[in-house]
């Protein structure tokens, strides 16, 4: 089911819900506005369960059948119960893949319906302006219209299921440490071209719900923001569901959140519920206001879940299903960025595997903040290997002592290197300065009080440590470069035997200029779920062949980045970023956006493109010229180089993933709507389509030596 604005019973809906509005009180329906976990039950699951075990309920009315909210979170998967685990949303952006994003929503959904729920509170757009963004690896990567097409691909997958699609963070949510007292700053075409533009391509999706963001932006609290909660995304975007803040901290003031847009405090009441109710008797909110949100949210509850076929029993959680699909997410993800000497695949036959690295006899699925999902099982990397590989001797070191690992290293037919990031390095952070703080402390003490067992556990979990449901402890990244003593471990090991490969783990860009030359081949693994070390070993030993694609720009220097003060109470937002950043200011990439090998190869020929209507169309062949069947990625872009404003060299407007076997050559056409090539007018408050010659290309990544590129001429006419 999608949103109700695009189905024709919308009118249906909207009047049910007026009749039945009529009938509550103004506590009943200030009652629908407030989330229903109190902050002590909050802070216990973190310590008896885990955070979201149980679907987090808000509103409801059984007198008129009113259903609750019932809220759970992700992107990973389903974070209540114990669920399959997907790769990380980073992961899934590098297969470029919407239709299996599509199928990994319905998944999620029907999991979040066995589990109680009704909403998923999971699609993350927020696009990391830098990749030390803690939180980075929830979202699918730098592009904005790459955002877009993704989100919507989760939102239409999870809402097929009748469960509500949330997405979020509205808007500007781009760092962790500082989170809760940032005010960002961005002028109105990087606002709206590309920070905003992504939440726009959900919503036209028909995205139901939204949350908004703790950040302020441009002096104002997200969630309290009349001009981004009423102004753009429900009056000029025509957003018909319903808003709900992040969780505890996500409303400061009850006046300024109701009437800048606020319709949902979640997950507990401290602003609204009686402190509402007085407001409005007060005059200091309209009644009104109170039922304009009450019809937002029983209008999209009703059309969600009355007459629902869709349901499920908890034995399709993790079921063999999900979690082949789960597997074929990790397997699609796998992003090759160096084969020297074609020395992957491994071949099965070897005698003698080393496996270094203290990554690689870890389950390390991401972080350990709101979105951690908690799988029956994990594969970690050298389960993976064991698997695959049951007659040959797999021997594994944690690297910490280097002759050791040279030794062994040296007397084995291949090497597999696992380094790069886990929970402690980056992730969800909750600590503020502006006094939330003190309020996770009061709270944490108090249920220590009352049940001075769990004394241990919180120990555990304020050392970072817990494999029970701790708070996230990782934070913003301050160095996008591995660990010393894993640049270490591969500077010396690494040349002792170069039949060897480095499977990098993380949630976006790893630095390699410091190591890269001492191993033969590199994989990015990203955080790849719970069949992650199964999709790692038939990767490197040729079962699967990769095909994911970097989702981000990989710089030489972090300084090719913009420049981020991680601890800040105010940022301006550029309009320029990732590969946009380095192809404006003309600096070479280390690994260009899009880039990715195979172990085949592909030629890309015959690129046409054209303006059909209201859309611009790239044709061409692709053909598989190697010797195994493969995915590759073509990508479309759009430059700019006519135009008369400031405008990035060139931008990606298209793609399509496709599988070709050896010698099959195929026509692949990808179009690019007219209205995704506009710029926004500061001074007209409106998009603007330029009447030029606009340059187009496709290929197999953004560095114009993969790029077959032509012209077209757009005008007015054509829009």
């Amino acid at each position: 089911m999608m949103s109700i604005k695009n189905k024709e019973y919308r009118f249906t809906y909207t009047e049910k819900a007026q009749e039945i509005i009529k009938q509550l009180t103004l506590e009943e329906k200030v009652f629908l506005m407030s989330g229903s976990v109190s902050m002590e039950q909050f802070f216990l699951d973190f310590l008896v369960a885990h955070y979201n075990h149980v679907p987090y309920p808000a509103g409801g009315n059984e007198r008129l059948n009113i259903p609750p909210m019932k809220f759970v979170d992700g992107p990973r998967g389903s974070v209540a119960g114990n669920s399959t685990c997907f790769p990380v949303a980073m992961g899934r952006g590098a297969s470029f893949d919407p239709d299996l994003e599509q199928r990994i929503g319905q998944a999620i959904g029907k999991e979040i319906k066995a589990n109680g729920g009704n909403l998923f509170g999971g699609v993350c757009i927020n696009l990391p302006r830098h990749p030390g963004w803690g939180r980075s690896q929830e979202t699918y990567g730098e592009e904005s219209f790459h955002l877009g097409v993704m989100g919507s691909a989760l939102t239409t997958g999870v809402q097929s299921e009748d469960v509500i699609a949330c997405i979020k963070h509205y808007a500007f949510n781009s760092m962790e440490n500082s989170r809760f007292k940032v005010n960002v700053k961005a002028d109105k075409r990087t606002e709206r071209e590309v920070y905003l533009s992504h939440f726009k391509d959900a919503i036209d999706a028909g995205a139901a719900s939204v949350m908004s963001a703790y950040n302020l932006y441009d002096g104002d609290h997200c969630g309290h923001s009349d001009y981004l909660l009423n102004q753009v995304l429900k009056d000029e975007w025509g957003f018909d569901g319903f808003v709900i803040s992040d969780f505890v901290w996500g409303v400061r003031d009850t006046e300024k959140a109701v009437n800048g847009g606020m319709d949902i405090e979640m997950c507990n009441t401290v602003h609204f519920g009686d402190k509402l109710v007085e407001a409005v008797r007060n005059g200091k909110v309209s009644e009104e206001k109170i039922n304009l949100s009450a019809l937002r949210i029983v209008r999209t509850l009703l059309a969600f879940t009355e007459n629902s076929e869709k349901q499920y029993s908890k034995d399709i959680v993790a079921s063999d299903n999900h979690i082949k699909l789960a597997l074929e997410a990790a397997e699609k993800s796998m992003t090759l960025i160096k084969n020297e000497n074609h020395v992957l695949p491994f071949s099965k036959n070897i005698k003698k595997l080393a496996v270094i690295g203290k990554l690689a006899d870890k389950a390390n699925i991401g972080d350990h903040g709101s979105s951690r999902v908690f799988p029956p099982y994990v594969v970690t990397p050298l389960q993976g290997f064991k698997q695959l590989l049951p007659d040959t001797d797999v021997i594994y070191d944690d690297g910490s002592d280097l002759e050791r690992a040279a030794e062994l290293a040296k007397s084995s037919d291949a090497v597999v290197f696992v380094v790069g990031y886990d929970h402690n390095d980056e992730g969800e952070y909750l600590a503020d300065e502006g006094g939330d703080t003190s309020t996770v402390e009061q709270f944490m003490g108090e249920i220590i009080k009352k049940n001075p067992e769990l004394l241990p556990k919180m120990q555990e979990m304020n050392e970072g440590n817990s494999e029970a449901g701790g708070l996230g402890v990782g934070g913003d990244r301050t160095s996008l470069y591995l660990h010393e003593d894993e640049i270490d471990l591969l500077n010396k090991v690494g040349p002792v035997n170069r039949n060897s490969a480095t499977v990098l783990i993380g949630g976006n860009t790893i630095l390699l200029n410091n190591w890269k030359n001492t191993v033969s081949s590199i994989l990015m693994a990203y955080y790849p779920g719970m069949e992650g070390g199964t999709a790692i070993a038939k990767t490197l030993f040729g079962d699967v062949n990769p095909g994911g694609k970097l989702p981000y720009v990989t710089p030489v220097r972090e300084g090719d980045l913009p420049t981020v003060e991680w601890d800040t109470e105010e940022i301006i937002y550029g309009y320029y970023h990732g590969y946009a950043k380095l192809e404006k200011e003309g600096v070479e990439a280390e690994l260009p956006y899009g880039y990715g090998l195979s172990y085949t190869t592909f030629a890309v020929s015959n690129a046409i493109f054209e303006v059909e209507n209201d859309k611009i169309v790239g044709t061409c062949e692709v053909e598989n010229t190697g010797e195994r069947e493969g995915d590759e990625v073509i990508q479309l872009y759009v430059g700019f180089s006519n135009s008369m404003v400031d405008r990035p060299v060139k931008v990606l407007r298209g793609f399509k993933r496709v599988t070709l076997q050896p010698g099959e050559k195929r026509e692949i056409e990808i179009s690019c709507p007219i209205e995704k090539i506009k710029w926004y007018n500061p001074q007209t408050n409106n998009w603007q389509l330029e009447e030029m010659e606009y340059e187009v290309c496709l290929g197999t990544s953004s560095a114009n030596r993969d790029l077959l590129t032509g012209v077209v001429n757009v005008s007015l006419q054509n829009n």
